[in-house]
């Protein structure tokens, strides 16, 4: 009995079958498996970068918020500081001057001790007296911890010479560093409220 051989030289009986569907050699995908395979590793990186966009944000508002708070607590303590260092009673400066030194640097501190003298011989014979009230504070600048804030303060004032007082609004630049303690560390327009000889 002879053999049976194709075209190709090839023995029909030992001649592995073809895939189905499919040529020999191949793998069939289906287009669904493929399409959610896509699907998912699209959603990995989805969920990725939202992660990234979402932690990126939330530090940046912690750090918004943490800067308004730090402007506030500047404006805050100028403000407060303002209003102390315009409410005088010639009966007791010794009470006015420790509330200039108050929470202010060393150096500032060490200033207002040696003004002390001069401002009582002429606060005390005009028996000065004042009072202030806050109007509002404004950051001017900050660069490296260091705040600049104006104050404007109405001040009413009294003395010897005009009993029924008088009016002002007097301006004091105060400069809080947040590095040494959020102390005070100069203060411009003190004089603005006080009379000059």
């Amino acid at each position: 009995m002879a053999e049976h051989t194709d075209d190709t030289g090839t023995d029909p009986a030992t001649e592995k079958p073809a895939a189905p569907g499919g040529r020999p050699g191949t793998v069939s995908i289906r287009v669904s498996s493929l399409v959610r395979a896509v699907l998912v590793a699209v959603l990995a990186v989805a969920a990725v970068v939202f992660a990234v966009l979402y932690f990126t944000a939330r530090g940046e508002l912690a750090e918004r918020d943490q800067r308004a708070a730090d402007d506030s607590r500047a404006e805050q303590l100028a403000t407060d500081y303002a209003v102390g260092a315009a409410t005088v009673n010639f009966k007791d400066l010794d009470a006015w001057i420790t509330g200039l030194k108050k929470n202010t640097s060393p150096q500032l501190a060490g200033k207002f001790d040696e003004t002390a003298p001069k401002l009582e011989q002429i606060l005390v014979p005009l028996q000065w007296t004042s009072t202030a009230q806050p109007i509002t504070a404004k950051l001017m600048s900050e660069q490296d911890g260091i705040y600049k804030v104006n104050v404007f303060v109405d001040v009413t004032s009294t003395n010897a010479q005009n009993p029924a007082g008088t009016q002002t609004t007097v301006t004091y630049t105060v400069t809080v560093d947040e590095n040494s303690g959020w102390q005070i560390t100069d203060v411009g327009g003190v004089d603005g409220a006080l009379p000059m000889k």
